[in-house]
This record gives C-alpha cells, sequence and structure tokens, in this order.
C-alpha cells in the first residue's frame, strides 16, 4: 500500500503550511500596534508622495527636509474618517496625531487623527488620542 505522505502534492502543502506559520508572526506584529511606542506623537509636513490602498494608505511627509513616512488607515477606515485621495494629495501641508515607532531612528507614525486645513479626520473615532 503507498502512502499518501510520499506524495508530491502532500509535501508542497506540508512546506507551504510551515512556511505560513514562520511568515506570520512579522505579519502580524506590523500589521496592528505593536511596533509603535504608547506615548502620543504630533508632526506636521509637506505631503511629498501617496498610496493608497490595502492593507494601509502610506503618505510620505517632508517635516524640515527629514522623509517621514504615516501610516493611514485601509480605505474603508479613510473614507470614514473623510480623508479623501484630494485631501491626501501631493503639496499639502497636514498635521498627524498618533504614534511613533519604537525603532530609535526610524521616521515612521501611525496616524490615528488627521488635521488638514484646520478640520480633524479621525482614524480610529474608539480610541483615546
Amino acid at each position: 500500500m503507498r502512502s499518501h505522505f510520499n506524495s508530491p502534492i502532500c509535501l508542497i502543502t506540508i512546506i507551504a503550511f510551515g512556511l505560513s506559520l514562520l511568515l506570520s508572526p512579522g505579519a502580524l506584529a506590523h500589521h496592528g500596534w505593536g511596533w509603535a511606542t504608547d506615548e502620543e506623537f504630533e508632526i506636521t509636513g509637506r505631503i511629498t508622495s501617496v498610496n493608497l490602498g490595502n492593507p494601509h494608505g502610506e503618505v510620505t511627509l517632508d517635516v524640515e527636509n527629514e522623509k517621514w513616512i504615516v501610516e493611514v488607515g485601509q480605505p474603508w477606515r479613510n473614507a470614514r474618517a473623510r480623508l479623501t485621495t484630494e485631501l491626501l494629495s501631493v503639496g499639502r501641508i497636514i498635521t498627524v496625531h498618533g504614534h511613533r515607532s519604537a525603532r530609535a531612528g526610524e521616521r515612521l507614525v501611525k496616524a490615528e487623527r488627521v488635521i488638514i486645513d484646520g478640520k480633524d479626520h479621525d482614524l480610529y473615532p474608539d480610541r483615546e488620542s
């Protein structure tokens, strides 16, 4: 009797499952808040590039000649906060309130609230900020 465990399909399935177990903790650590500090942080800068989409949008800011990456929300979260592509366009000056990266020297911010033209766009209305 031939064992199904020796088939190429079974071997590929086992390898794929093992790789998914190894790679998923890194993906889970990035998405969410685990990589950010607990302290509130605010920064203002001019948008130099925008990439909106899944798993979350990213806005690059020029802040006193330093490049900062701001993670905004997923498309549905941005829409709920009324953050449109027009508001998040190159050249706009925005203020971001959120949490910066816990890695020393990394200029990355997770936005909780974005202020554009004096108007708050709250990405996480249930979070205290």
